[in-house]
């Protein structure tokens, strides 16, 4: 589990195709790893990876055909710079929101528009994803933690601060850009409590109830 609050830039050292799947190196940059053991979990633009082999600048992981289906990291390149966040702990500060490492698909960056000292994108999201975007809501992009500043029916916009500018890739970010997105898990969750026991043996609570005793 992760919170999108993001703590260094790597760089993707090393990809290589091992049959269907791929073996990654990551330089770390300025992440801490004298904690880090093999089997832990280090998200790289918001994809949770397993450390499979480390040392103090780097880590290695293996990634899936699931993973390069679903992410960006099947257009990677040698020194692409990547979010970097390691899982967190329950002592850690939650500055973001609850993370999963888990994408949902790629978005496109569609503009880039300067506003002062801030930057405003507008991001594409495929069609079966936009129910769960809310204005004001959650969006993990490229695993960083933003607000979904507004909404248009294929699109949301995102507000970038100098700050988060400085310390993760979005400065780089260009109109046509591909980005890894995870839609906020609660709004999954409350999709399966409303959807997901219609086949299930009734409890006799239905909304009509609810309604007629002042609960909804």
């Amino acid at each position: 589990m992760f919170t999108g609050i993001i703590e260094a830039v790597g760089t993707l050292t090393e990809l290589t195709p091992k049959g269907e799947d791929v073996s990654v190196t990551i330089d770390v940059g300025k992440l801490d790893m004298s904690d880090v053991k093999l089997g832990d979990s280090i998200a790289a633009n918001g994809v949770c990876l397993t450390v499979v082999n480390f040392t103090q600048s780097s880590y290695s992981a293996d990634l899936s055909l699931e993973t390069l289906r679903k992410t960006g990291f099947n257009q990677y390149q040698i020194g692409r710079k990547l979010n970097l966040e390691k899982a967190m702990l329950p002592t850690t500060r939650f500055g973001g929101h609850i993370v999963s490492g888990h994408v949902d698909a790629v978005g496109e960056i569609t503009e880039r528009i300067s506003v002062g000292r801030a930057w405003e994108f507008w991001v594409s999201v495929p069609a079966d994803l936009t129910r769960y975007i809310a204005e004001k809501g959650s969006i993990t992009v490229d695993g960083v933690s933003l607000t979904v500043n507004a909404l248009r029916k294929d699109a949301f916009k995102l507000t970038i601060v100098p700050h988060t500018s400085k310390e993760t890739t979005i400065a780089s970010f260009e109109v046509g850009q591909a980005v890894n997105l995870e839609v906020d898990i609660l709004a999954r969750y409350m999709e399966r409590l409303l959807t997901g026991r219609q086949s299930e043996p009734s409890s006799g609570l239905t909304m009509e109830f609810l309604q007629q005793n002042g609960f909804a």
